[in-house]
């Protein structure tokens, strides 16, 4: 099971595999790192990543793209509305009044194409189930619900959500040798992310083994497409004037201009001399030519990069630290690359920008690693990291004073993430809380409220009192917040003896926090800290009354998250999108094994396989072919995969004889060369036995009869193999085949090799083997008086303590013959 980082971005996406080697970013079916945010659909199946990206002009209406940033959001929002007017295709409202895009067919944007995108790489790497996906540090609640909506519903078992410039730290100082210890003073490093659509900072603190986000700065509609937006406009203006085109008027055209101003944008990076703009039949067969500079470019271009600066100040108010105590300046994003931008970041903190990351995996590396480090499967070097809540969060409940409304803010703006806090309430009744951001006018996101949360089945104390509730909030590792647990305090009276002593949990470095709220109930919130230092208090501490905690029902009321229900019938319809795309697929592969298949052998028939068969033959195959290619395009356009099956096995069975008549052709006389080398080898080992050669005493009379015997046959077969076949034509199935003469080669081994190879024997058992052999030479007297004598007989065998002569016959050695 494999650990995956994924950064899905507005234009592009990587991801990033945890493997014994280290972090990897791994690649799609096209070899390439970089998979575009796209996805396209057809009337039967869904094209994704680079194949999608392709169809963006042709089938513009049913390809959709940009969609990262219409997570969580109403149709109504603001800034869907504002994006509508911009995209070749349609958006439309959901019953739920969320945001669906109509192409094909209705499909819900924001938990409909994140996981289409990502079950495109599940297919591709099927055991990728453990995972971390990044989200923007300025997402909000409703956002963060969205996109783990969306993981679920595309099968990863995501372990977090993380900031996208958390895990670019945690990237830069994981491997970091020469971080300073916890006691010492930290190392401040400032992370720059601009990306495509938005424009993120963090300024992030490092000791060894850790590292502390202290505050975050953003501008979510800053990025690389304001700066491409700029060069579009630009040019629709001027081909207005100089060729009469309204390039606004034409989504293709608009869309054509749109990708070729990105590749100047990237040339005037690295370029500062007059660059062309130059595209052929744009509109109405006319081609389009015009010239931009770097220089034009950034004065089109300054009212956005004036807003540079903006989240660069407030990042650096937030952490209470000066521009001497910021040690380094990394970026990443690919909009950073542009020259200007770089300028003005380095000339903010007065010092040279850094680009020591990979600008555009640094995200989706730095989430591989906090995967590994939390996942089981994988031993990688402890690294905590403590990120922050980038907006205040209050809660709200009725109170009988303060006209009738108590609130408190329970996360401050940059409070440590992850954190849980218990406050304490007074209640004789069920009540409400209501979560909200304290502060709306900072939000990317029209909509402050969070959720509400009925706390329900509370009574009032036996004796009439108010009974005490304990509720637990928390941000937790995802950046959500939630009203995770209540419980109600109950008071029971002892009997004597049997009086019990209850003692609560205790937190390590507990504190008991006073806040200001505004009402008269008394609130008391205890700090809590992560859940691995919770330490349970063993020692109880006497008190008189006994207690009893009841857990309380939490209901919850308009939270921006999918039921339970509605997340199984996506995940249900997934499913059977996925097995519909397989299908689809091996469809057209069936159909174009037909269609490639027919060009092959059509070409072939003209070329290497025109001398292997007739000419009548090839005339009727080559009018089968044009029959097939006709059929394939007409009634054959869209038949069942057993069809094209059928049809390639009905070709190949007349295609396949010829192939094998020119591979047998080719083959035949190679094979035939090794054998007759084999067969010249081996007769040359028997004329050097019969000549009494030294180097072959050793061997007996009986086997090396049946080596001449076996070269003697083998002999006889290859010269009849050899004339029976001369006599064929080409055109004609061979009597021969190459597998026949590979066969006869390893029977010839078989018997050969054994014998060829075998070790000669110590120099003190060489005389008796040769005396034994002269005896079996000079008739049975000898023999028998060698026998007399008390002789072994047979193969010598090696005496204890000589030492075997390393001396073989291989072919080297018969060569020598």
């Amino acid at each position: 099971m494999s650990v995956v980082g994924i950064d899905v971005g507005f234009q592009n996406c990587y991801i990033a595999v945890a493997r014994s080697g280290g972090i990897e970013t791994i690649a799609n079916e096209y070899s390439d790192r970089c998979t575009p945010a796209c996805v396209s659909l057809a009337p039967k199946n869904r094209m994704i990543g680079n194949a999608a990206k392709s169809q963006v002009i042709s089938n513009f209406k049913n390809t959709v793209h940009g969609f990262k940033k219409y997570h969580g959001r109403a149709f109504d929002d603001p800034f869907i509305q504002g994006e509508r007017l911009k995209l070749p295709y349609s958006l439309n409202k959901l019953a739920d009044g969320n945001t669906g895009v109509k192409a094909r067919q209705h499909f819900s944007l924001p938990h409909f194409f994140f996981f289409l995108k990502t079950a495109y790489f599940l297919f591709l790497y099927q055991n990728l189930l453990i995972s971390f996906n990044c989200v923007p540090s300025y997402f909000t609640n409703a956002e963060r619900r969205s996109v783990f909506d969306a993981t679920q519903i595309a099968g990863l078992n995501c372990l977090r959500l993380i900031n996208d410039t958390t895990a670019v730290a945690l990237a830069y100082g994981i491997y970091k040798q020469d971080l300073p210890t916890p006691e010492e003073k930290p190392r401040n490093v400032v992370f720059v992310d601009m990306g495509h659509s938005s424009f993120q900072v963090a300024i992030t603190a490092f000791n060894k083994g850790k590292l502390k986000v202290l505050s975050t700065g953003f501008d979510p509609n800053l990025g690389g497409r304001n700066f491409d937006d700029a060069l579009v406009n630009y040019f629709c203006e001027d081909f207005k004037v100089k060729y009469k085109l309204n390039v606004r008027d034409n989504p293709r055209a608009l869309l054509r201009l749109h990708q070729e101003c990105e590749k100047l944008k990237k040339l005037m990076s690295a370029n500062s001399s007059d660059l062309p703009l130059n595209i052929e039949c744009f509109m109405n067969d006319i081609d389009v030519s015009s010239r931009m500079n770097r220089g034009q470019f950034e004065d089109m271009c300054a009212q956005y990069l004036m807003r540079v600066e903006m989240p660069l100040k407030a990042a650096l108010e937030q952490s209470k630290l000066s521009r001497d105590d910021i040690y380094a300046v990394e970026i990443v994003g690919g909009a950073t690359r542009i020259p200007a931008i770089k300028e003005r970041i380095s000339r903010f903190f007065g010092k040279d920008v850094s680009t020591t990351l990979n600008a555009d995996e640094a995200v989706a590396r730095g989430c591989a690693l906090q995967c590994a480090i939390l996942s089981p499967a994988c031993k990688v070097r402890e690294f905590s990291i403590t990120d922050v809540v980038p907006f205040p969060i209050t809660l709200r409940w009725k109170s009988p004073t303060d006209n009738g409304v108590g609130e408190c803010e329970v996360f401050s703006k940059n409070h440590a993430a992850p954190f849980s806090k218990v406050i304490t309430f007074h209640k004789k009744e069920p009540f409400d809380l209501e979560a909200f951001y304290s502060c709306p006018q900072e939000l990317p996101y029209p909509d402050h409220r969070i959720g509400c949360f009925y706390v329900q089945n509370v009574v009032p104390q036996p004796d009439g009192d108010s009974s005490k509730i304990k509720v637990k909030v928390r941000v937790n590792v995802h950046g959500i917040f939630s009203v995770s647990s209540a419980s109600l305090i109950e008071k029971q009276k002892g009997e004597g003896e049997d009086m019990q002593i209850e003692s609560e949990p205790m937190v390590q470095n507990e504190e008991q926090v006073k806040l200001t709220c505004h009402s008269s109930l008394k609130c008391d919130l205890i700090q809590c800290l992560q859940l691995k230092h919770v330490l349970v208090n063993s020692a109880g501490s006497k008190l008189k009354v006994k207690v009893k905690s009841i857990d309380l029902p939490i209901a919850v009321n308009n939270l921006r998250q999918l039921d339970s229900d509605v997340l199984a019938n996506f995940v249900e319809y997934e499913v059977g999108m996925i097995i519909q795309d397989k299908l689809v697929k091996e469809l057209n592969d069936a159909k174009n094994a037909v269609e490639e298949y027919v060009y092959e052998l059509r070409d072939k028939l003209c070329g290497v396989y025109e001398k292997y068969i007739t000419e009548d033959d090839s005339s009727r195959l080559t009018l089968m072919l044009e029959d097939t290619e006709n059929w394939l395009y007409e009634e054959g356009e869209d038949q069942p995969k057993h069809v094209y099956e059928e049809k390639l096995e009905a070709l190949k069975r007349l295609g396949q004889p010829i192939h094998e008549r020119h591979r047998e052709h080719v083959d035949r006389p190679r094979a035939f060369e090794e054998l007759g080398k084999k067969l010249q080898l081996y007769m040359k080992f028997v004329d050097a036995y019969k000549q009494k050669d030294e180097r072959c005493l050793h061997l007996s009379p009986e086997e090396m009869s049946s080596v001449e015997k076996c070269v003697n046959e083998s002999m006889g077969w290859m010269n009849s193999k050899m004339n029976a076949q001369s006599k064929l034509t080409i055109t004609k199935d061979p009597i021969v085949t190459v597998a026949d003469i590979i066969a006869k080669i390893q029977e010839l081994e078989d018997v050969c090799s054994p014998v060829i190879n075998r070790p000669k024997p110590s120099v003190e058992e060489a005389a008796e083997v040769n005396d034994q052999n002269s005896a079996a030479r000079n008739g049975p007297t000898a023999q028998q008086g060698a026998e007399g004598k008390g002789e072994t007989k047979g193969h010598p065998q090696t005496k204890p303590g000589t030492k075997e002569m390393e001396c073989y016959l291989d072919i080297e050695t018969l060569q020598q013959f």
